[in-house]
């Protein structure tokens, strides 16, 4: 097993790439998708049921865990990875999204963010220095340096002095970080839509040197158009030979574009989340199965799917559990959501690796347009 943090490039096919990042935890295949596991855990699944739907890790959140149940209590108990039983890598992010988009009474400053928690009103500081501790004392194995990620749209002024906060705060991530053999420390390029800033923020991030480096400041609203055309550009200004990370994205079509830009890392509550709300994934689009249309329907949500909600289920049983708010159902939804995303990234890799990402984003498309099968 290896005792250190890299990146294997296998194949390249015009600007989309795939490869292999190694970590003492276990190989992470790209291009990625990583579970959000916000609290210590993927809701309506069990890790083990994470793991088979081809998931290679999971994805922590620093600020949800820091005021519950603490950094400090998971560490006494062995670790993010014992505590919520995943023996996979682990990513957690660095806490300043949630705290510039959740907490209330938040006050920023050079230093950080002081704010009051969401669950008691209690008053914390988080800081550069302070979130890369909180991120030791889980023990994950890839840590997001601690940044400000403006909302979009913006305009230039505070664009600006938002990315050069980030830069300035991403030293000093990277100090505190220290010396971690087998843990890697991932910079966050911002800039929000200005390819200036972009390229500034990236000449900054590759001179104070990381494991591997992320695409921040997107998915905020911005929208499809926007976000593809900073990723045109904004992934080539990064270190080729290190993995590229394009943070809260996204919808499939999102992730299609994206590897095709250049990345190949991604995270996203979409799946779970949708998977609660009644929402499937399939090849020929998004199944809404709270519609009456499926109340009589014998056939499985995606015939093409081997996940136990396909293999087991009908669309009839899945609108009934469903509509009765049974549990199974957001169990069955999720299952089924994760490994339609896991089962993309897998073809994605495979379209690569052989030189046909073109032919693959071809059928992605002609699936998606060609709509749900007809109703019985």
């Amino acid at each position: 097993m290896t005792q250190r943090f890299s990146f294997d490039l296998k194949a390249t096919d015009g600007t989309a790439r795939t490869g292999v990042i190694s970590t003492p935890r276990g190989d992470i295949r790209t291009p990625a998708f990583m579970p959000v596991g916000t609290a210590a855990t993927v809701k309506a699944m069990l890790p083990g049921s994470v793991r088979e739907t081809g998931a290679d890790i999971l994805l922590g959140n620093t600020y949800h865990l820091m005021l519950r149940p603490t950094a400090e209590r998971i560490d006494r108990l062995g670790g993010l990875h014992r505590f919520m039983n995943w023996d996979g890598p682990i990513l957690t992010d660095s806490g300043g999204f949630q705290v510039m988009s959740l907490a209330e009474l938040r006050k920023l400053n050079e230093e950080g963010v002081s704010f009051r928690s969401h669950i008691d009103g209690a008053r914390h500081m988080l800081t550069p220095e302070r979130s890369m501790e909180i991120q030791k004392l889980l023990g994950s194995d890839i840590v997001m340096c601690f940044d400000e990620c403006p909302a979009l749209p913006a305009d230039r002024a505070r664009l600006e002095s938002s990315m050069e906060l980030s830069m300035r705060w991403a030293q000093r991530s990277r100090d505190a970080f220290g010396d971690r053999p087998g843990h890697a420390l991932f910079g966050i390029q911002q800039g929000g839509d200005d390819a200036e800033l972009r390229a500034r923020s990236a000449e900054a991030l590759r001179g104070i040197g990381f494991d591997g480096y992320a695409v921040g400041g997107l998915a905020v609203g911005e929208g499809q158009e926007i976000m593809f055309r900073v990723l045109d550009t904004a992934p080539g200004m990064l270190p080729a030979d290190k993995p590229r990370y394009l943070m809260g994205v996204g919808k499939p079509d999102d992730i299609v574009g994206a590897v095709k830009r250049g990345i190949d890392m991604f995270d996203c509550v979409l799946p779970s989340r949708s998977g609660r709300t009644g929402q499937a994934f399939t090849p020929r689009g998004v199944v809404n199965i709270k519609n009456a249309r499926h109340a009589d329907d014998p056939r499985p949500l995606d015939d093409s799917c081997d996940c136990p909600c396909c293999t087991g289920y009908s669309r009839a049983y899945l609108h009934h559990v469903f509509r009765s708010q049974e549990i199974i159902s957001s169990m069955l939804l999720t299952w089924h959501n994760l490994r339609y995303y896991q089962r993309l990234m897998a073809d994605i890799r495979a379209a690569i690796a052989a030189g046909n990402f073109a032919g693959f984003e071809a059928a992605f498309e002609a699936g998606r347009a060609a709509g749900d099968i007809p109703p019985v």
